[in-house]
């Protein structure tokens, strides 16, 4: 199975979590300021992370290159969602980048896996959250970090 992992990041933070994924993926971690169109067509999984900013933006490198994405042809590729966010600064906007990014690729045609619970987060709104679920890896690297390697190990066990 191929795997890209095309990842915005500012701080680094979500840049880690990019590079765990596509490592325990055997996959590649890839910057959205440097991707192709290939790297979001010719894998048999693609991941797409993003950290939220403010109150509920996407990450500055996804909203200047978005056209890369929304570009790509997706009719029928599985595509994982993982999103960073602060749910205690930011508890009405938690991972909404992560929502953005489902939206986007829904549209485009692709099969979103990897949904999860969202039972032990501490949030108001998140446009991430659809029927009860998060679209994708919910995050947060501020007050919940200790908690991430077993969110991300039981992520990517769910990704088949």
């Amino acid at each position: 199975m191929s795997v890209n992992v095309i990842f915005g990041s500012d701080g680094g933070a979500t840049e880690a979590v990019a590079s765990r994924i596509a490592r325990r993926l055997q996959g590649r971690a890839i910057d959205i300021k440097a991707a192709t169109p290939d790297d979001f067509e010719n894998c048999s999984l693609l991941v797409l992370g993003s950290p939220t900013y403010g109150n509920g933006d996407l990450q500055s490198d996804w909203e200047a290159h978005l056209d890369k994405l929304t570009g790509a042809n997706l009719v029928g590729r599985r595509v994982a969602l993982f999103g960073t966010g602060d749910q205690v600064t930011y508890p009405d906007s938690f991972v909404d980048a992560m929502g953005i990014l489902y939206d986007h690729v829904v549209n485009r045609g692709a099969t979103v896996v990897g949904f999860t619970e969202t039972k032990g987060y501490d949030y108001t709104a998140s446009l991430a959250e659809r029927d009860g679920r998060f679209v994708g890896l919910a995050l947060d690297q501020d007050s919940q970090a200790s908690r991430s390697e077993k969110r991300i190990s039981a992520w990517i066990e769910s990704l088949g």
